[in-house]
């Protein structure tokens, strides 16, 4: 088993900056690839990026150049660093640990999530 807490979430202006954490615990960490998603309200959870247990990252076109996903294995935590926001942008986030790819069912553990509003 795998547990995920996100943090790092909140209430920012258009062209802000915020970093999200997903703090791991359970089993090895540095095995998973680790993803992240998000969730606006009425719509399917998104695919937002990923990196691989080997360090390959992919990521959304909504979002690319504008977020960059990291890990530290020696503190099992994955990050998503979100640069100039948009209010597009708003919505639940959540930390997925599993199998590399852009699809939910890639991944077998979920975080709780954590709310990013972008107000314009």
């Amino acid at each position: 088993q795998v547990r995920l807490v996100e943090s790092g979430g909140g209430l920012v202006q258009a062209g802000d900056s915020l970093r999200l954490s997903c703090a791991a615990s359970g089993r090895t960490f540095s095995s998973y690839a680790m993803g992240w998603f998000r969730q606006a309200p009425g719509k399917e959870r998104e695919f937002v990026a990923y990196m691989s247990s080997g360090g390959y990252t992919n990521y959304a076109d909504s979002v690319k150049g504008r977020f960059t996903i990291s890990r530290d294995s020696a503190r099992d935590t994955a990050y998503l660093q979100m640069n100039s926001l948009k209010p597009e942008d708003t919505a639940v986030y959540f930390c997925a640990a599993g199998s590399s790819g852009t699809t939910p069912r890639s991944y077998q553990y979920w975080g709780q999530g954590t709310q990013v509003t972008v107000s314009s």
